[in-house]
């Protein structure tokens, strides 16, 4: 099975421990709640344990692959996008994972992009909370 398929199949199973062998130890992933993307396999695997838990009803809907520019260093990488929809807090996010690849066949970059903003926001503050329990963020200042 190829990686993004066995990706895929991770996902859906919530299976954390079989993306470890996907990504590159260098990965970057792109967040639509995060301006500086997230690097490293043990940050982008602790951002997926939060993920897990945090998307509810979560499927995938097809599969388009070709080729893209990434943002690491500009070159055409093989790609795939991955189209899904998911709950987070009972709202309905419609969005893509675009998976880019390198020679070996592994994913070292990452971009998710979903929609409405409602439900962005929504992702933005259920992520936040599962990174801060998880010890991977601090607590944001509450101070104004």
């Amino acid at each position: 099975m190829e990686t993004a398929e066995r990706f895929r199949a991770a996902v859906e199973k919530g299976d954390l421990g079989a993306l470890d062998d996907l990504f590159t130890d260098d990965i970057r992933l792109y967040s639509p709640v995060k301006f500086k993307p997230f690097e490293g396999k043990d940050m982008v695997l602790g951002l997926f344990g939060v993920l897990l838990r945090t998307f509810e009803d979560l499927r995938y809907l097809g599969r388009l692959d070709g080729a893209a520019e990434t943002g690491t260093d500009g070159q055409e990488a093989p790609s795939v996008v991955l189209p899904f929809r998911a709950l987070v807090n009972g709202k309905q996010i419609h969005g893509i994972d675009l998976l880019q690849f390198d020679e070996e066949g592994r994913i070292k970059e990452f971009t998710v992009m979903v929609r409405p903003q409602s439900a962005v926001q929504t992702l933005g503050r259920a992520v936040l909370a599962g990174l801060v329990a998880d010890g991977l963020a601090p607590a944001p200042d509450t101070k104004d």
